[in-house]
């Protein structure tokens, strides 16, 4: 069968994709009718099917992505240079629920993992130093190498410092944020043991920290406060982990239901294909995992603006549209308090790769989460506290939000991307290519390969394919972000610092 040179994604819309890159006076003949290309057009790039407006909507997965900016011919590239958002200030919404159900069989799937005393589980079981404050990053790495030398980490799956610039110096909700933070990766259950690591003197004091953790596993989870400790604090430290060394090296992986698996949604870096393959790949995956009593959690709250109303109207119940809504409107309000435009987000990189709105982005980062019923929405620093899918309060940038995925408690973070990214946040971070370009030149950093999907494979072949991948990672099989060494903490800062 002759390959697919572009695609309609939706019966109402008014512009096709381009799959191929297209030459001026090339035509697409669809829905009966003949388009001459008026422009050469990039792949992943829109292309006018009819004349339209100056200031009428141009139409992309069924809802508007913008406005013209100018009268536009059938055949016309459509770029952020001829298409202006609709977006502006907060709105109120109307609760308009939709029930689909998911026609999805239960099946009994289960995965590797380590359980903890408190019946969590975990796909890794690593130990972690966390500084409570930026200043004792460097005594962090210090411990965290020795051990490394003296272990080679043998028995356990990696040893590593989170290293951050926070815990002082920070009022308010920023101080607050960054205490959630440390907290949730303390009892994150990848984690088979921590070292929390304090200077003393800072604002996130160590005993008040400690308590936040509630009532935790005391064996597993110490303090160290570097000013308290006379002479060599690394040896001090040495010696609590040696301790928690010989804890964690006896935790063995055991076959556990697919139900515990959490999963994080991200997309970053985006391009035209992105709400075309690896989208809807991982919200197809999304609903699956949902269907076997898992869970999924979509973030990058200004990504979801142009597409909110969708989110909205399938939460379960008037209160969780209420609280969608309420996200959706604090996170417009503090675009609005810096003097930032609500609609501005698509990146140069987005907008080279296709997407040229911010509705454009939001409609094809929401395939992310599939079609399943909001079932939670948390804000920032939350942990999970529903199965099913949930939203969470973060920012697009990708590292913030990942960490953010992470922390709720997510075990792996599922990352779409059309321009590719090496980087990974402290929980196995699985990067899936919206194209075949990027999977072929990027096999270093690429988990699996959606862009199979304008090759010809189709989504019931993928998709079987997709869920043996990540119930491999988090049975142990390592992300590429893991191979490579890459790994990072970045918490959300929004006010002053002293």
């Amino acid at each position: 069968m002759e390959q697919a040179t572009f695609l309609k994604i939706n019966p109402a819309d008014s512009v096709v994709v381009c799959l191929q890159p297209k030459k001026k006076g090339d035509v697409i003949d669809i829905d009966g009718q003949q388009v001459t290309l008026l422009q050469d057009t990039p792949a992943g790039h829109k292309v006018l099917l009819r004349d339209v407006r100056e200031g009428e909507n141009i139409i992309k997965y069924g809802y508007p992505i913008g406005h013209a900016r100018k009268d536009l011919k059938a055949g016309e590239w459509v770029n952020e240079e001829n298409l202006k958002t609709n977006l502006s200030g907060t709105l109120e919404y109307t609760y308009q629920p939709v029930d689909e159900k998911l026609s999805i069989k239960k099946e009994n799937r289960t995965f590797k993992g380590f359980v903890r005393k408190n019946g969590d589980v975990g796909v890794r079981n690593e130990i972690w130093v966390v500084p409570t404050v930026g200043c004792v990053n460097g005594v962090a790495e210090r411990l965290v190498k020795q051990l490394q030398r003296e272990t080679g980490c043998e028995g356990v799956d990696s040893i590593y410092a989170w290293h951050h610039n926070y815990g002082c110096s920070q009022l308010s909700e920023d101080h607050e944020n960054t205490r959630k933070v440390l907290r949730d990766i303390c009892l994150h259950p990848n984690a088979g043991a921590v070292l929390v690591l304090s200077l003393g003197c800072e604002n996130n004091q160590p005993d008040d920290f400690m308590k936040m953790l509630g009532d935790y596993d005391k064996q597993r989870i110490r303090l160290l406060v570097t000013q308290k400790v006379e002479g060599d604090e690394v040896e001090a430290g040495m010696a609590i982990l040696r301790e928690l060394y010989a804890i964690a090296k006896e935790d063995k992986r055991e076959e556990v239901p697919v139900s515990k698996l959490r999963v994080g949604l991200k997309c970053g870096g985006s391009d035209g294909f992105s709400g075309i393959t690896a989208n809807p790949l991982v919200g197809e995956f999304s609903d699956w995992l949902v269907a076997q009593g898992g869970t999924s959690v979509l973030t990058e709250v200004p990504e979801m603006f142009g597409a909110e109303t969708i989110l909205m109207n399938r939460c379960e119940t008037k209160e969780l549209f209420e609280q969608t809504v309420e996200l959706i409107n604090n996170f417009k309000n503090y675009f609005l308090s810096h003097g930032e435009p609500v609609g501005e987000n698509p990146s140069p990189g987005n907008k080279a790769g296709g997407i040229s709105t911010l509705e454009d982005k939001a409609l094809g980062c929401t395939q992310k989460c599939g079609r399943a019923p909001v079932s939670g929405v948390m804000e920032y620093g939350d942990r999970i506290q529903h199965n099913g899918l949930n939203l969470l309060s973060a920012p697009g940038n990708d590292l913030v939000a990942s960490t953010a995925l992470a922390s709720c408690g997510c075990h792996i973070v599922l990352f779409t991307t059309g321009r590719g990214t090496p980087f990974g946040t402290f929980v196995p971070t699985m990067k899936i290519a919206t194209n075949p370009t990027l999977a072929k030149n990027k096999p270093g950093w690429v988990d699996f390969s959606a862009g199979q999907l304008i090759e010809g494979r189709t989504m019931q072949e993928l998709l079987p394919e997709f869920i043996d991948k990540v119930l491999a990672v988090a049975s142990g099989e390592k992300a590429r972000n893991e191979e490579n060494d890459y790994r990072e903490i970045s918490i959300f800062k929004n006010g002053v610092t002293l």
